[in-house]
């Protein structure tokens, strides 16, 4: 297990990474307005947060005792899967909140196959749209956060 206070300072800085990766994006192309572009950078930086201690713990679990290359390579891999599946688990949240509002009533078969195929178009529109506002930053910082993992580990 990380240590609790690794994994809360990590947390807070890969937060803090990750949505300041999507603000800087977001405010190049002019992005909407300035409350969803507050919204989106919160959305990255929630993900990022909670993503981090997730990473960092599997990270651990794949490269342990191992080499620096596998300790890089593991911190690489499972902090990139963390952050874009937590990230993108949350944006699928707040898709399917907003389209609740036209779904049949809950736990009813239609109201299931409007949940899995709402659900299923809000992971593809992020993979499509929302993957882009991880680089460069986001990408500079998992390559930082990978180094760092793997110096840890010697």
């Amino acid at each position: 297990m990380p240590a609790p206070r690794t994994a809360l300072f990590g947390a807070l800085l890969w937060a803090g990474t990750m949505g300041a990766s999507a603000l800087v994006n977001l405010l190049l192309y002019d992005w909407e307005t300035p409350e969803k572009i507050r919204t989106v950078s919160l959305l990255y930086a929630c993900g990022g947060a909670l993503a981090f201690p997730v990473g960092l713990f599997a990270a651990r679990l794949v490269s342990l005792g191992r080499r620096w290359e596998v300790a890089f390579a593991a911190a690489f891999v499972c902090l990139l899967g963390a952050t874009v599946g937590l990230t993108s688990g949350l944006f699928a949240l707040q898709y399917r909140s907003y389209y609740a509002e036209w779904h049949a009533p809950a736990f009813t078969l239609t109201w299931g196959f409007q949940l899995v195929f709402t659900t299923q178009v809000a992971l593809y529109q992020f993979v499509v749209l929302g993957i882009r506002l991880y680089f460069p930053l986001g990408f500079v910082a998992l390559f930082a956060a990978s180094v760092w993992f793997a110096r840890q580990q010697r």
